[in-house]
């Protein structure tokens, strides 16, 4: 009996043990080299594309503005708790794996397609898609040209260093049609043959068409043919030196999705803060406890989990927005609907794990 009693004691010893174990693991996460370097520097290096209307461009302000852009100013509210702290880096599409690996910046988010050679010799590591893209060809609207048929013995032009060289190669190819490609370092350039008439197509992510249309001088010039090339899942990338950095961007990312599922936004977030004074289970009470624990309040654990502030969502949501927000300032006035990019709940792909 006395054994049978010394036993069941040793049991609740290591229960109790392996509990306190897991509540200290969650609250005093190790923090990464990226990570630590970030907070050193009171910055977040983020290298973006500066030249394509509502992803990754600079006004006439001298202003990066668009949505990759804020993503980056997500990221800087979650690990530093303000959304200016970014120094943006102007990335070339051929550039992204040299500056990636040197270190020159902390992540790229500069419409980069999730693939398999980049995840493994890049050494990257992607976050969750942005937005899910496919690649599209655009011509001049008099052209004649209605499907790539239109296009064989013609020029076509692109960016260098992308999946797009590929992707048209490849379905070029499969319809037995000669072509000519030609590359060049950024979208500017292509757009300047294009224009010039040194090319007959220019061939990108159908998000870049649609905003280099609508930034045309006359965008009824342009037409943007109905053929989809490619799936093109774009998102922010890491290094692989850091996985305690990815998974803040991980579940940064998350985070602006669940805010819209949730329906919290930056203009209501002040009604689901725990107040002054009130108790946790009040609290947890009032919002429920899937939104207390997404945002960290009431004894819930969040932000601990990855080594930054528990309410570290309450900050990105303050200052840049949930998902639907980011997407509407940057997005929709190009006219780009959602399509694929709507939550789950509405037939579209964006989905976020439970934050628990």
């Amino acid at each position: 009996m006395r054994r049978l009693s010394l036993f069941i004691l040793a049991i609740l010893v290591l229960v109790l043990t392996s509990s306190l174990a897991l509540a200290q693991d969650a609250t005093t996460v190790q923090l990464g080299p990226v990570t630590k370097a970030v907070m050193d520097r009171g910055q977040l290096v983020c290298g973006v594309n500066s030249t394509v209307r509502g992803f990754g461009f600079v006004n006439d302000a001298g202003e990066f503005s668009g949505f990759d852009v804020d993503y980056c100013r997500a990221l800087a509210a979650a690990i530093l708790g303000d959304s200016t702290k970014v120094n943006f880096r102007p990335t070339v599409a051929a550039d992204r794996q040299t500056v990636l690996q040197s270190g020159e910046v902390d992540l790229i988010i500069r419409n980069t397609t999730f693939t398999l050679s980049r995840d493994t010799l890049w050494g990257a590591t992607f976050a969750p898609t942005t937005f899910y893209d496919g690649q599209g060809v655009m011509v001049k609207a008099d052209s004649g040209v209605d499907g790539l048929e239109g296009l064989a013995g013609g020029i076509i032009c692109t960016n260098a260093g992308t999946t797009t060289e590929l992707n048209i190669t490849d379905a070029m190819k499969n319809l037995n049609l000669d072509f000519q490609l030609q590359t060049y370092q950024d979208f500017n350039a292509v757009m300047s043959t294009f224009n010039s008439g040194g090319c007959d197509a220019v061939t990108t992510d159908r998000s870049g068409l649609v905003s280099t249309k609508a930034s045309q001088a006359d965008p009824g010039a342009y037409k943007i043919l109905d053929v989809v090339l490619s799936k093109e899942p774009l998102g922010p990338l890491s290094a692989q030196s850091d996985p305690q950095f990815a998974d803040i961007l991980r579940w940064g990312v998350y985070g602006t999705i669940q805010a819209e599922e949730f329906g919290i936004t930056s203009k209501n977030i002040g009604d689901y803060v725990q107040k002054d004074g009130e108790a946790d289970d009040a609290y947890n009470a009032r919002v429920g406890a899937d939104i207390a624990r997404f945002l960290g309040y009431g004894g819930n654990q969040s932000g601990s989990y990855l080594g930054i502030d528990n309410n570290f969502m309450v900050k990105v949501i303050q200052q840049v927005g949930n998902y639907a927000e980011i997407y509407d300032r940057n997005l929709t006035p190009l006219g780009l609907d959602r399509g694929p990019n709507q939550l789950w709940t509405d037939g579209g792909l964006l989905y976020a794990p439970p934050f628990r």
